[in-house]
C-alpha cells in the first residue's frame, strides 16, 4: 500500500484489516535531530484529527505530533520507550509510533500523496 503525508510531516500507511499505521517522515526526523525522548498515547485512547498525539523530544527541540484522521488507538510502539532513537534510524519503519482504527476512512482520502508530498519539501 502506498503512504499518504500530512503537511505537518507525518506518513500513514493502511493496513490490511484497515488500522492506520503513523510515523514521521525521513524530513521531519532531519529537522528534529537526535531523538531522544517519545510519549506515545494510551491504547483505547479516542484521538481527534489534528489533535496531539505523540510528543517528541530530541537534542534540538520538543515536537508535538498531531493524529493525522480521528480514530482510536489501538497500538503503540513500545519498542520506543527504551530506544527513541530508532526513530531517526528507521523513520519509515521500525520507528512507526502508534496504529489508530479511523472513525472516517474518508479522512485518509484527504492526506496528501507522495508527489504533493514531495512538492511540499521542494524535492
Amino acid at each position: 500500500m502506498s503512504l499518504k503525508y500530512t503537511a505537518d510531516h507525518e506518513w500513514v500507511r493502511v493496513e490490511a484489516d484497515g488500522a492506520l499505521t503513523v510515523g514521521i517522515t525521513e524530513y521531519a526526523q532531519e529537522q528534529l535531530g537526535d531523538i531522544v525522548f517519545v510519549q506515545l498515547p494510551e491504547v483505547g485512547r479516542r484521538i481527534g484529527k489534528g489533535d496531539e498525539a505523540v510528543v517528541i523530544e530530541s537534542v534540538k527541540a520538543a515536537a508535538d505530533i498531531k493524529m493525522p484522521v480521528s480514530g482510536e488507538v489501538v497500538a503503540v510502539n513500545e519498542a520506543l520507550n527504551d530506544a527513541p532513537e530508532t526513530v531517526n534510524t528507521d523513520p519509515m519503519g521500525a520507528g512507526w509510533f502508534l496504529k489508530v482504527r479511523p472513525e472516517q476512512s474518508s479522512e485518509v482520502d484527504g492526506l496528501l500523496d507522495q508527489a504533493a508530498y514531495e512538492r511540499l519539501i521542494g524535492k
